[in-house]
C-alpha cells in the first residue's frame, strides 16, 4: 500500500492579502496588543510626570534700519533694495563673540547638579516644600548620598588641567561648610570650604553657596570655553516676527527657568552694547576721513571765492543775468550732488571692491549726474563770453560753499554719534518665563503619542509573528497534503491549569482529562476520534495504533491518554505502552513509577505481566518506557519487540503506542512497521505545512502509511478555519443538567 500523493497548498490561500484576516488576526491577538499598548502609555505617563520640566524664555529686540551715514551709503543700498538688516544682526546675536563674553561673564561653562535618587529622585526633589525657604529635606532610608529636595550648590571659579576639561566631577558635601572634589576613579582632587578659595592638584575652585545634608553629592563639570558656545549656539533660538519687521524674538530654553532669564537678559545686554560700541567706531572712522578731506575743501573755497572777487574787480561789478541764473542753479546742484557721490566713492573704496553691487549702482549714478551735467554745459556755451566766465567763478563758489557747509554739519553730528550711546537696535522686552507653562513635556502629548507608539509597535510586532510562524491553522492545509484529519482537538484551558498547578507544586501525576473533566470540549474531541477510529481499524491488520508526531510538544502524550482512557470506558481492555524510552513521562500521566517498562522487558529483564500498571480506568492498563537505555533504537529491532507486541495484541483489545517524534529520531518509523494503524499528532500553529510533509515522507521511505492526522490545541481565532468559530465545540458545549 503506498502513500497518498502529497498535494501542495494553494498559493492564493497562503500569500492573498485579506483585511478580514488581518483584522481577524488583530482580533486574536488583542490581549497582547493591550498589553504592549498599556506597557507604552504607562511609560509615556511616567516620563510625563517624572521629567524635568523645560521652560521657555522670551525676549524682544528692535532692529531699526540704520540712518543715513555721514556720507548716505544707506540712500544707495535703498536704491539696491537690500535685504533687511535682521538676518545679519541675527548672526551678530548669535556670535562667540557676544555667547562667549555671556558664558564668560556668568560662568555658564561651569556646570553643576545634584544627584538624585534613579528615576523618581527628581520628581520627589521637586515636590519638596520645607518650613523655611533654606530647609533641606532629609535623606529617604538614610540614602544620604543622593539629594531630596532643598539643596543648592554655586561654584564661583573653577579652573582645571586640560586633562579634566568635560569631565565629571564629584562634589562631597561635609559637615560645617566643607567639601571634597574627586575625579571619575573616586580620587580626591581637592578638599576646601565654602566662600574660600583652594587650589590643588592643579585645580582652583571657589565654592560660594552650598547648602545640601553631609555626604550629598553633585556633578561638577568644567566645559570647554568653545564647547559651551557651541551648546548655547544651539539652543538660542533668535527669529524676526514678520518679513522685514526689523523685530527679533529671542528664545531658549531651561530646566532652571531663572538661569534661562538671566541668560537671555545677558546675551540681550551684550549684543546692544556691542552695536553701540560698533555704531561709535564706524561713526568715528568716517569722521577721521572727514577731517582729512574738510581741509583741502576749505581752501577749495577760498581760492574760488578770491578768483570770483578779482574777476569783478576787473569788470567793474558785472552781475549774471536771469537766463544765466537758472542755469548757474541747476550746474550748481548737479556738481554739489557728483561731489558728495565721489566722496561716497573715496569713502566705499576703503570698505568694498569694484564689483561691488553698490559700488557699481554708485559709479552708475555719477555717470547719469555727468551726461545731464554735459548738456548744461552746451548751453553755457551760447552764452556771451563775460556770463561764461562769471557763471563758471561763481559756480565754483557756490558748490565749494555747498560741499564745505554739509561736510561741517555731518563732521558735528558724527562727532555725536562718536561720543554717544545710542546704536539702532533696542530691546524692547526683557527675558521673562512663563513658570505655570512649561515647552515640555507635553504631557497629554507625551502620553497619547507614547499610547499611539505601542498600539503601532505592537501591531507589527503581531504582523511580524505572525508572518514568521507559519504553523498549520486549518485542517484543510493538512488534507491537502493527502493525509485526513480524524479530529480537531480544541485547546483546553483545563488542561494546561492542571499542568502548570502540578508542575508548581512538583506532583509526579497530572490526572487525565478524559477522568477529571470528561465535559470538556477537548474530551469531545477525543470521543469523536474514538468513534472514527473504530471504523478506521476495521480493515486493519492487527489491533495496534500508533502515535508519533513531527516534533516534540504537540501533544501526544495527551492524545494517547485520554484516547485510552475513553476506549476502555467502552468496555474493551487497552493497553498503552510508552515507547518513547528516551523521555517519555506517560507514567507521570497515570501516576505510576517508570520502572520495570518497556526497556526492561525488551532486555529480558521483567515479563509483560510484570510490568503491567492498572489504572484507575478500569480495563486500562500502562507499560511505562523503564529505565532508559543507551540504545533503543536496536531494541526496538530486536525480535523481543516482536514477541512483546503480539503478546500484547493476544491479551488486549486494543494497544495504544505512544512514540518519540519521527523527525527526531527513527523509533516511530520502527514502530510504524508493526502496527495495523498509525497516526501522527500535529500542533496548531506550530509544526509548519513543510515539516508535516518531511513527517509524510519519513514515514513513506521506510514502508509506513499513515491512516491520518489530529491536529491538536486548536485555539479559538476569528480567523480560524477549522469550523470552531462557526459551528462546533467553541460553540456548543452539550452536558447533562444538574439537578
Amino acid at each position: 500500500m503506498q502513500q497518498p500523493p502529497i498535494n501542495t497548498v494553494t498559493q492564493n490561500e497562503s500569500e492573498e492579502i485579506d483585511l478580514l484576516d488581518l483584522l481577524g488576526t488583530l482580533i486574536d491577538y488583542k490581549f497582547v496588543i493591550a498589553g504592549i499598548t498599556s506597557v507604552f502609555m504607562i511609560g509615556g505617563l511616567a516620563y510625563a510626570i517624572l521629567a524635568a520640566p523645560v521652560f521657555r524664555a522670551n525676549a524682544i529686540i528692535q532692529v531699526e534700519p540704520k540712518k543715513n551715514d555721514v556720507l548716505g551709503f544707506n540712500d544707495m543700498s535703498s536704491l539696491l533694495g537690500g535685504e533687511s538688516p535682521s538676518g545679519t544682526e541675527i548672526e551678530l546675536i548669535k556670535s562667540r563673540s557676544v555667547l562667549g563674553k555671556a558664558i564668560d561673564n556668568l560662568k555658564l561653562d561651569i556646570l553643576s547638579e545634584p544627584n538624585y535618587f534613579p528615576v523618581f529622585g527628581r520628581f520627589i526633589a521637586k515636590k519638596y516644600t520645607g518650613d523655611t525657604p533654606d530647609s533641606i529635606a532629609k535623606p529617604w532610608f538614610g540614602m544620604n548620598g543622593y539629594n531630596w529636595g532643598g539643596e543648592s550648590l554655586t561654584v564661583f571659579k573653577l579652573d582645571v588641567p586640560p586633562g579634566l576639561l568635560g569631565e565629571e566631577l564629584t562634589l562631597t558635601s561635609k559637615e560645617k561648610g566643607n567639601y571634597d572634589l574627586f575625579d571619575e576613579d573616586g580620587n580626591l582632587l581637592v578638599s576646601g570650604h565654602v566662600g574660600t578659595k583652594t587650589e590643588s592638584n592643579g585645580i582652583e575652585i571657589l565654592v560660594s553657596e552650598l547648602r545640601a545634608n553631609p555626604g550629598a553629592t553633585f556633578s561638577v563639570m568644567r566645559e570647554p570655553r568653545l564647547n559651551s558656545i557651541k551648546d548655547y549656539q544651539e539652543a538660542l533660538d533668535v527669529s524676526e516676527r514678520g518679513k522685514d519687521s526689523g523685530i527679533l524674538g529671542l528664545a531658549l530654553e531651561s530646566t532652571d527657568p531663572k538661569k534661562a532669564v538671566k541668560t537671555l537678559n545677558e546675551i540681550a545686554r551684550l549684543y546692544v552694547r556691542q552695536n553701540v560700541e560698533r555704531t561709535s567706531a564706524e561713526a568715528a572712522a568716517s569722521l577721521d576721513f572727514l577731517k582729512q578731506q574738510l581741509p583741502q575743501v576749505r581752501k577749495d573755497l577760498e581760492e574760488a571765492e578770491d578768483a570770483l572777487n578779482k574777476y569783478q574787480t576787473r569788470s567793474k561789478s558785472i552781475d549774471i543775468s536771469l537766463e544765466t541764473k537758472a542755469i548757474l542753479d541747476q550746474i550748481v546742484a548737479l556738481d554739489t550732488s557728483i561731489s558728495e557721490l565721489k566722496l561716497q566713492q573715496a569713502e566705499m573704496d576703503r570698505k568694498f571692491t569694484a564689483q561691488h553691487p553698490a559700488y557699481r549702482a554708485l559709479l552708475s549714478k555719477i555717470d547719469e549726474l555727468s551726461s545731464k551735467q554735459s548738456g548744461l554745459s552746451k548751453r553755457v556755451e551760447s552764452l556771451p563770453a563775460t556770463q561764461q566766465e562769471l557763471l563758471s567763478l561763481t559756480r565754483d563758489v557756490q558748490v565749494s560753499t555747498e560741499i564745505y557747509t554739509q561736510l561741517l554739519n555731518r563732521s558735528q553730528e558724527l562727532d555725536i554719534v562718536r561720543a554717544g550711546s545710542v546704536g539702532n537696535v533696542h530691546i524692547v522686552d526683557d527675558a521673562d518665563v512663563d513658570l505655570r507653562e512649561p515647552v515640555r513635556p507635553k504631557k497629554a502629548l507625551v502620553v497619547l503619542m507614547a499610547t499611539l507608539l505601542g498600539g503601532f509597535l505592537s501591531i507589527i510586532f503581531v504582523m511580524l509573528r505572525r508572518a514568521i510562524n507559519r504553523g498549520i491553522e486549518s485542517a484543510e492545509m493538512i488534507e491537502q497534503l493527502g493525509l485526513p484529519v480524524y479530529a480537531s482537538v480544541p485547546f483546553s484551558t483545563l488542561q494546561k491549569s492542571a499542568e502548570t498547578s502540578s508542575k508548581k507544586t512538583k506532583a509526579e501525576f497530572a490526572q487525565i482529562l478524559a477522568i477529571s473533566q470528561p465535559t470538556d470540549l477537548a474530551v469531545e474531541a477525543v470521543r469523536s476520534l474514538r468513534t472514527s477510529l473504530h471504523f478506521a481499524m476495521l480493515e486493519a491488520k492487527n489491533n495496534r495504533l500508533m502515535i508519533s508526531g513531527p516534533s516534540p510538544s504537540v501533544g501526544k502524550t495527551f492524545v494517547s491518554s485520554n484516547l485510552a482512557a475513553l476506549i476502555a470506558q467502552s468496555g474493551k481492555r487497552v493497553l498503552i505502552v510508552d515507547v518513547d524510552m528516551r523521555k517519555g513521562y506517560l507514567h507521570k500521566s497515570f501516576g505510576k513509577p517508570a520502572e520495570k517498562g518497556l526497556s526492561d522487558i525488551l532486555t529480558s529483564r521483567c515479563s509483560l505481566n510484570s510490568a503491567l500498571h492498572e489504572t484507575e480506568v478500569p480495563n486500562l492498563f500502562l507499560i511505562s518506557r523503564g529505565q532508559t537505555p543507551p540504545n533503543p533504537a536496536e531494541l526496538l529491532m530486536h525480535k523481543n519487540f516482536t514477541n512483546f507486541l503480539e503478546e500484547a495484541s493476544e491479551q488486549f483489545d486494543l494497544v495504544i503506542l505512544d512514540t518519540p517524534p519521527i523527525l527526531a529520531v527513527t523509533d516511530a518509523a520502527i514502530v510504524g512497521r508493526h502496527s495495523g494503524t498509525s497516526m501522527i499528532v500535529t500542533r496548531f500553529g506550530m509544526n509548519p505545512v513543510g515539516e508535516i510533509k518531511l513527517t509524510i515522507r519519513r514515514f513513506a521511505q521506510n514502508g509506513v502509511v499513515l491512516k491520518g492526522a489530529i491536529l491538536n490545541y486548536v485555539e479559538k481565532r476569528a480567523t480560524s478555519k477549522t469550523g470552531y468559530n462557526s459551528y462546533g465545540y467553541y460553540q456548543y458545549s452539550y452536558v447533562t443538567d444538574k439537578k
